[in-house]
């Protein structure tokens, strides 16, 4: 977020140091700042992931069929969403009309499951790509 603004606030600190040398010397010290911290930011960003995956881990090596199966279950209820508002609907609507007795059905609501499918997918695709450039076995 900073380093998008050094520009802006490059041409700011030109304007308080009158000498060129100084206001070098200051961006220098405002670039070693963003950096810091936009390096602190990804360091905490990166022992966050790894926290995550060890629970994740942990999780599913769980003799506990509670404590393993949860997040197949919201992708096998994600899915059934899904497959609900883009088959189920349409066949049963269509039936339903077809022997005469329209009713209003409605659909799922997909905006709250999609966000979580589609990232649960997401964790899928980066794991697929994971195994194609073989940081992961296959099978595992």
């Amino acid at each position: 977020m900073v380093l998008a603004l050094l520009p802006v606030i490059g041409t700011l600190l030109d304007k308080f140091f009158p000498d060129a040398g100084d206001a070098a010397d200051a961006k220098l010290k405002l670039l070693q700042m963003a950096q810091a911290g936009e390096l602190a930011q990804l360091d905490a960003d990166l022992k966050l992931a790894t926290a995550q995956i060890a629970v994740n881990e942990a999780e599913a090596a769980s003799g506990s069929l509670f404590a393993s199966s949860w997040r197949p279950l919201i992708g096998y209820v994600c899915g059934l969403g899904c497959a609900w508002n883009w088959i189920g609907l349409p066949v049963a609507s269509f039936v339903m009309s077809a022997i005469g007795h329209p009713v209003a059905i409605y659909p799922a609501d997909l905006g709250e499951m999609m966000p979580l499918l589609l990232g649960m997918l997401g964790l899928g695709g980066l794991r697929t790509i994971e195994r194609v450039k073989g940081v992961i076995p296959p099978g595992q």
